[in-house]
């Protein structure tokens, strides 16, 4: 049998595609050390005095309860703090003297959307209010959570995201999801939803105990079951690798020698003109010659000595 060495290379093709894995976790299994699905309350705390360290939350990073509030609503809902369907855009006059007359600020800050279809996400902003929050580490969602597998469940409660960053529990929206950063955020125990596209509007309803209630429940109880699948983006590139009819036309394999290395002589039936080798390797050399990767074929393959053989090797990246 014969290794073949392949110095020149052909037709190399890169072609991705995704490869997803679904988890489920339940109760402790959450901040387990091998999964470390960490979960806080935020708080809108309005005191003036403020020490670090006095609102504790989260089960494995503590954090302050108001950085996460503050956090959360920097990161994804500074677009959204005057209406769930995005601010309204300020306008100013330019004078021809050079002074500008009226508001200058718009919000035009990037809040990870999940869809362009309709803006649609809402924050509590009250004194005290709250939200839950969800962080998936990225060594288990990969590149984001696959849209529309998530599935948060209580004793009381089912929740699910709906494809567009919603987490939505039957026919209300209770938060939101963003996929890339493996974040779920509660901020609400239900928004009707419309019939087509979007939510209703959050109106000027208060932000009761129900709320406070409902966030506790996937937040604090440990009886929480979370089931997800992440996402990963595998290359596979693939090699043409074509020896020549008057190429490893001799086996290397040390059992074709009788006796020594050294003294020994081939054996009989691999000195005949018919005597074809079998390519079990090949290694794919740098023009340093320096081995890149090695391939292992399935089976024997044998070579031929009136035609070219071509072997296409698959490398996962």
């Amino acid at each position: 049998m014969s290794v073949f060495k392949s110095f020149i290379t052909s037709d190399v093709i890169v072609s991705p595609f995704e490869v997803n894995k679904s988890f489920t976790f339940q109760g402790n299994e959450l901040t387990s050390s091998n999964v470390e699905i960490d979960r806080y309350i935020g708080k809108n705390i309005t005191s003036s005095l403020w020490i670090s360290g006095s609102n504790p939350t989260g089960y494995i990073t503590i954090q302050d309860q108001i950085l996460v509030y503050r956090s959360i609503r920097e990161l994804y809902y500074s677009n959204y703090l005057l209406g769930d369907d995005g601010s309204p855009a300020a306008t100013a006059s330019f004078n021809t003297d050079g002074t500008i007359t009226g508001a200058a600020y718009t919000p035009n800050y990037y809040n990870y959307l999940s869809s362009t279809l309709l803006a649609d996400r809402y924050f509590p902003t009250g004194s005290n209010d709250v939200i839950g929050v969800l962080s998936v580490p990225s060594n288990l969602y990969g590149e984001y959570i696959k849209p529309g597998t998530l599935t948060l469940t209580n004793p009381t409660y089912t929740l699910n995201d709906d494809g567009e960053g919603n987490i939505i529990s039957g026919s209300y929206k209770v938060g939101d999801i963003i996929y890339e950063h493996g974040i779920i955020i509660l901020t609400s125990d239900g928004i009707p939803k419309l019939d087509g596209y979007g939510f209703a509007t959050y109106g000027t309803s208060s932000y009761g105990v129900g709320d406070v209630e409902f966030i506790n429940s996937f937040i604090t109880s440990s009886n929480i079951t979370c089931s997800f699948s992440s996402t990963l983006t595998i290359y596979e590139t693939q090699y043409k690798c074509t020896l020549r009819e008057n190429e490893f036309n001799f086996s290397q394999n040390p059992t074709i020698i009788s006796g020594s290395l050294n003294s020994g002589k081939i054996y009989n039936f691999a000195t005949g003109s018919y005597f074809s080798p079998y390519v079990t390797t090949v290694g794919l050399y740098d023009n340093s010659y320096n081995l890149l990767a090695v391939a292992k074929l399935a089976q024997p393959l044998p070579t031929s000595a009136v035609t070219d053989t071509t072997i296409l090797i698959n490398l996962d990246l």
